[in-house]
């Protein structure tokens, strides 16, 4: 979260684009106790973004973060748009296609409740058995890498985490979590620059990213 991308923290760049989308109202971001005046302080205060409204303290795994916030969250809310803090190449523009994409396929089909952003599978992708065995080669038009913003209506978004929690499920995405009550979750695909930085490789290929761009995200 706290390390530095062009002088400036990366969470710092991630909440920028939030701030600056026309479809986002308020922001609550989940943060580890120990770290909330910090971000409170040198991130949130210090860049002006007044949209923030409720630091949020994480749980234990990523999906009880998730309900922490969505916990907080005002009940008229209508969607929400669930992003990794340590994604900050995604932009305004996205952020707002993407709400706007989930409005338009819910009005043809009321049962798609969600979307998630994904990046195609440009690699061959193989799954192996136990022991590293080729077992089949999966055709690559079928299968994407999810990313985030995952967006998804408020109301049952909230109920697909209370029915996780209800059974003592842990999923790997709020996506997964979507779909196994039985709604739609549909995929758009996005930019393989929207990468999560957790390496030091990452790290360097998002410096490269945004000097190719100008340091602009537009």
């Amino acid at each position: 979260f706290f390390l530095h991308l062009y002088e400036k923290p990366i969470l710092a760049h991630t909440i920028e684009s939030f701030q600056k989308s026309k479809k986002i109202n308020e922001i609550f971001i989940t943060i580890a106790k120990e770290y909330q005046d910090f971000c409170k302080e040198e991130i949130v205060r210090k860049y002006g973004f007044t949209k923030v409204k409720q630091l949020v303290v994480g749980g234990e795994t990523r999906q009880d973060s998730v309900y922490n916030a969505l916990r907080v969250i005002p009940e008229n809310c209508r969607i929400v748009s669930v992003h990794d803090g340590v994604r900050p190449l995604i932009t305004a523009k996205e952020i707002d296609y993407f709400i706007n994409t989930l409005i338009s396929l819910n009005k043809n089909d009321p049962a798609v409740k969600g979307i998630i952003t994904a990046a195609p599978a440009y690699e061959t992708v193989k799954k192996i058995s136990d022991d590293s065995i080729i077992d089949t080669t999966i055709t690559r038009n079928l299968v994407c890498l999810a990313q985030t913003p995952q967006t998804f209506f408020y109301t049952e978004l909230l109920q697909a985490h209370e029915r996780a929690r209800d059974e003592n499920f842990i999923g790997t995405d709020d996506a997964g979590l979507v779909e196994r009550i039985g709604w739609k979750v549909k995929v758009v695909i996005g930019k393989r620059e929207n990468i999560k930085i957790t390496t030091p490789l990452d790290l360097f290929l998002a410096e490269l990213i945004m000097e190719r761009d100008g340091k602009n995200k537009k």
